[in-house]
């Protein structure tokens, strides 16, 4: 006796381009924003007199940035909300999001479905929509988001007008990402939980229009407060000095043993928060634009003359230890 032929779901079930794209044209609501229709070859995206395009990309591939039973809907929010993230440090107000998804073939419509309305209930809470993208077989599961935003030119924040004088903020707190990753690697339903939470990204993009209007150099955390610190004083040629003691840590840091080793799981990275420099003056005004804006703003060093970042802990000034995200660095479980 032979065994019954397993069966696929009905016919259609399977991602296919075409009834895919007809699937988005009725799921959408592109054609309220968008100059072109939902399926043409380009997206068309109206910008205001005065104003410059900030365009982005980020990309999520499974067995990296989520495992192969993560829920899409999660995976496609963060693929939205990571480079919503980038378009707020920057100031700027996303309009834009489109997906490319490389997906193996004879995979679930449903999946792809699931990932977009993900990706699209994170734009629309800034007022974004998914209006275009791709899809591609290959032999894993990954999105890569682009993210169009626009900004006036005199409002751009960069990485590079940091001065010496200038205070150090950032927004939220410190290592969440990292206490999040500190069971990543566990098994079971542990790592899920880990790979779960550090999805759950935050795009601080109204507080990163409220902090723009004040701040000299701006960029997000997603690699880790460190690794950032490092990156804003070797753009703007300035030493950054970061007080350990002013950090505002995340509660779920408290697992963690104190010391060296909670500050280096602060500094791993995936907080998505804002690291801004801030001209002393003007602190009391930002903080208060960013507290409308839903959010908090805490200083945690300043800025003087001299290259690099360091790290003071009570009286002992460090270079900032290297600590942060390596994208080519160990794979999930």
């Amino acid at each position: 006796m032979t065994a019954p032929r397993r069966r696929g779901p009905r016919t259609g079930a399977w991602l296919e381009e075409r009834s895919f794209h007809a699937w988005l044209a009725r799921e959408l609501p592109s054609g309220a924003f968008g100059r072109l229709p939902l399926g043409d070859d380009a997206a068309a995206v109206p910008l205001r007199p005065g104003e410059v395009a900030v365009v982005t990309t980020d990309a999520l591939v499974e067995g990296t940035h989520f495992l192969h039973g993560t829920p899409a809907r999660a995976v496609g929010r963060a693929a939205s909300a990571v480079s919503l993230s980038d378009v707020a440090a920057k100031g700027a107000r996303p309009l834009a999001v489109f997906l490319a998804i490389v997906v193996p073939r004879r995979t679930p419509a449903r999946w792809a479905q699931e990932l977009v309305r993900g990706a699209e209930g994170e734009a629309a809470q800034f007022d974004a929509h998914v209006l275009g993208g791709d899809t591609k077989p290959g032999p894993a599961r990954a999105v890569v988001s682009t993210v169009v935003g626009a900004a006036r030119p005199v409002r751009l924040v960069g990485r590079t007008g940091a001065r010496a004088g200038e205070l150090l903020v950032t927004t939220g707190t410190v290592g969440r990402g990292g206490a999040a990753a500190a069971g990543l690697h566990g098994h079971g339903e542990a790592g899920a939980r880990a790979v779960a939470a550090l999805l759950q990204v935050r795009p601080r993009v109204r507080e990163g229009r409220a902090l723009g209007r004040f701040a000299s150099a701006m960029l997000d955390t997603s690699d880790g407060l460190a690794e950032s610190a490092l990156l804003l004083a070797a753009a703007s040629r300035v030493r950054v000095v970061v007080d350990a003691r002013a950090l505002p840590l995340a509660p779920s840091l408290r697992r963690i043993a104190p010391g060296r080793r909670r500050l280096a799981t602060a500094f791993y990275g995936g907080d998505y928060e804002l690291l801004a420099t801030v001209p002393q003056p003007r602190l009391a005004d930002a903080a208060r634009a960013v507290r409308a804006a839903g959010g908090t703003l805490t200083a945690v060093g300043h800025v003087v003359p001299g290259r690099g970042a360091f790290l003071l802990t009570g009286r002992r000034l460090e270079p900032m230890p290297r600590s942060g995200w390596r994208p080519f660095g160990r794979p999930m479980p």
